[in-house]
């Protein structure tokens, strides 16, 4: 509850000081502060590598756009190769990466740039050059905000959701060694 709280708080922050500065950060106060807030919450590799897996995917959907403006008719075939595009680089980021970043933190970046971009793309194209490096400022600021203040209040130790029930009989060690077999079958 009290990740929730700090999470509250800075959000409300961010858009209050956007407001008085006129710093624009509001469009993407709470897409990026979730974002952030999830990228530090899971319980999944170190936070640096979650961090990295998520920056490999914001960068795979921005390489995305930027060949879908430049190269790809603005068709439903075009959007398509767009997207397996960007799905097959967030694949490659994982493997490339032998399973330190994971896949659902790039596909995480990458949702998330989209989900800030698109509107944004969709209404100009040809600006790609310019519109995506704001929006990209933008959400990444809000996502630095989300991911501190959650990591900040975090339990001890590797962050834990609250609602995760463990089955009886098993012990902390026995999931992580069942999460070690499972990378070493996966390499």
């Amino acid at each position: 509850m009290l990740v929730g709280l700090v999470l509250t708080v800075a959000a409300v922050v961010v858009v209050l000081v956007s407001s008085v500065f006129d710093l624009e950060l509001e469009s993407a106060a709470l897409l990026g502060a979730a974002l952030g807030a999830v990228v530090a919450l899971v319980p999944d590799r170190s936070p640096m590598m979650r961090l990295a897996g998520f920056a490999g995917g914001f960068v795979a959907a921005w390489i995305g756009y930027i060949v879908r403006a430049a190269l790809l008719p603005d068709s439903a075939g075009g959007r398509a190769v767009a997207v397996g595009l960007v799905v097959v680089l967030c694949v490659a980021i994982a493997a490339v990466s032998m399973g330190r970043l994971a896949l659902w933190s790039t596909l995480l970046g990458t949702a998330g740039f989209t989900g800030a971009y698109e509107f944004t793309f969709a209404a100009a194209p040809p600006e790609v050059a310019s519109t995506s490096v704001s929006v990209a400022t933008t959400l990444l600021f809000n996502v630095a905000v989300g991911f501190l203040a959650a990591a900040l209040m975090a339990p001890s130790g590797e962050p834990r959701s609250e609602g995760v029930r463990r089955r009886p009989g098993r012990a902390d060690g026995d999931l992580h060694k069942l999460d070690d077999m499972m990378m070493e079958k996966a390499k």
